[in-house]
């Protein structure tokens, strides 16, 4: 795949260009909505308008007196979309990718309704993914998105409403997490057998994602020559949790977990591009 094949997003390599080379850290949210809402908090920001609701924002923020050039497109709801924005951006030349999503929780005793989840991997129970790899290869997060989004939670002191962990992703929200529909005893079944596991949250895009930045550039070195290699992507996930098995949360718990999760995101950016600077001696 060629950057002239971004149909679905229109644009060109020159707008996932930034941070020194680097590139620009794309945040991911699936809804326009919150795509916008993260536009808004970007200085110098620059929109291109989009038929399918795709469109690209990109701008600049800045955390503890550093900052990260970031872009911003919405990915739509589930896999299958996921998989054309991102694929996508990758080929127009994006290497850093964070999702900036919502999930209910599995377990809302130890995780409640408001908390955050970093993915650290994600259950394949979605077909999309199954056409890159088979269902034996695990879907996990790059761990230095991981470590930044750790970190930078740590540092806005969200430490104790923060939750690391697996996620579960789906197809169907209503017949696998509401259990609507003639299997609806089996997906009762199911998501308690993965509350059992240890999983932490369900949602509907982490795993595709992870496993085309796995896929499209996997980083083969040695962990003694790894450093920032624009031929390596990386990508990671932040969730809002807004419910759980039971239901939706109040209104204001799943508006201030979801503007926690954006500027999270956002802070985690700078962690990430501030990182790479130290690797390169810059």
């Amino acid at each position: 795949m060629s950057a002239r094949d971004a149909h679905h997003i229109a644009i060109g390599p020159e707008a996932v260009e930034g941070n020194g080379g680097r590139g620009r850290v794309f945040l991911l949210p699936g809804s326009p909505g919150r795509a916008e809402r993260i536009a808004g908090m970007l200085e110098g920001r620059v929109s291109r308008p989009n038929p399918r609701r795709h469109e690209v924002h990109t701008g600049r923020w800045t955390w503890q007196g550093q900052g990260v050039d970031i872009g911003v497109v919405a990915t739509g709801m589930g896999c299958p979309s996921l998989g054309i924005i991102v694929s996508e951006l990758i080929a127009v030349g994006a290497r850093t990718l964070l999702r900036v999503g919502t999930a209910g929780t599995l377990d809302s005793e130890a995780v409640p309704v408001g908390s955050l989840i970093l993915a650290t991997g994600a259950v394949r129970d979605e077909g999309a993914s199954d056409a890159l790899c088979p269902r034996e290869v695990p879907a996990v997060a790059h761990p230095d998105v991981l470590a930044a989004l750790s970190q930078a939670a740590l540092g806005m002191g969200l430490g104790e409403r923060c939750f690391r962990g697996l996620v579960h992703c789906k197809d169907s929200f209503y017949g696998r997490e509401v259990a609507v529909g003639p299997q609806a005893r089996q997906s009762v079944d199911y998501m308690a057998m993965l509350k059992a596991c240890g999983v932490l949250g369900t949602e509907m895009e982490s795993s595709h994602l992870f496993l085309l930045a796995q896929v499209h550039g996997p980083d083969l070195r040695s962990l003694a020559a790894q450093a920032l290699d624009p031929a390596v992507i990386r990508a990671g996930t932040v969730l809002a949790a807004i419910g759980d098995m039971q239901g939706w949360g109040t209104p204001e718990l799943a508006a201030r977990a979801e503007g926690e999760a954006i500027e999270l995101a956002l802070n985690a950016a700078v962690v990430l591009m501030e990182r790479g600077r130290v690797e390169e001696g810059t």
